[in-house]
C-alpha cells in the first residue's frame, strides 16, 4: 500500500507532523531508503524523524562523513547514511552498509539506489518530490 504525505513550503510544524505520521504508519519498521533529487528535503526530513525518535544529538548531513550515528534517549542508535559521494556499490561495503541495514537500530539511507540490490525486502521506501509551489510530496511504501 502506498502512503502519500505533503509538506507545505517552509512549514516546520507540518514537517514534524509528517515525520510523526510516517513513524506511526510504519510503526514496526526501522529501515528507510530515501530517494529524490538534491534539494527535495531528504536530510531535513531525516532531522525531523530523528527528533521524533528521541535524539538530543545535533543531526547534520553525513554528505562528507558518509555515516552519522545519533544516540536515542531511550537507548540504541539512529544511523543516517548518505551515499551520494560513493561511486560504486562496493564502496558501500567499506562503511559496513550491510551491518547498518540488518542490525536492530533505526537506519535512514539517502541515495539508496546505489545499494538497491542489498536493501532489506521490507525496507520503507520514501520518494521525495518538490512541487511547483516548492512544497514537498513524499510517497512511502514497502515493496512487496
Amino acid at each position: 500500500m502506498v502512503h502519500n504525505f505533503h509538506i507545505n513550503n517552509n512549514d516546520i510544524n507540518g514537517l514534524q507532523q509528517v515525520a510523526k505520521e510516517v513513524l506511526s504508519v510504519f510503526l514496526d519498521k526501522k529501515k528507510f531508503a530515501l530517494y529524490g533529487e538534491i534539494g527535495t528535503g531528504k536530510t531535513t526530513f531525516t532531522k525531523a524523524i530523528c527528533r521524533e525518535l528521541g535524539t538530543e544529538d545535533n543531526v547534520s548531513s553525513p554528505t562528507y562523513s558518509i555515516v552519522n550515528e545519533y544516540l536515542r534517549s531511550e537507548g540504541g542508535f539512529i544511523s543516517h547514511i548518505d551515499l551520494y559521494r560513493l561511486r560504486t556499490p562496493e564502496e558501500a561495503l567499506d562503511i559496513n552498509i550491510e551491518g547498518y541495514l540488518y542490525d536492530d537500530n533505526y537506519c535512514f539511507v539517502e541515495w539508496a539506489e546505489l545499494v538497491e540490490d542489498w536493501l532489506p525486502e521490507d525496507i520503507v521506501r520514501l520518494h521525495f518530490e518538490t512541487q511547483e509551489d516548492e512544497s514537498r510530496h513524499i510517497k512511502a511504501f514497502v515493496k512487496s
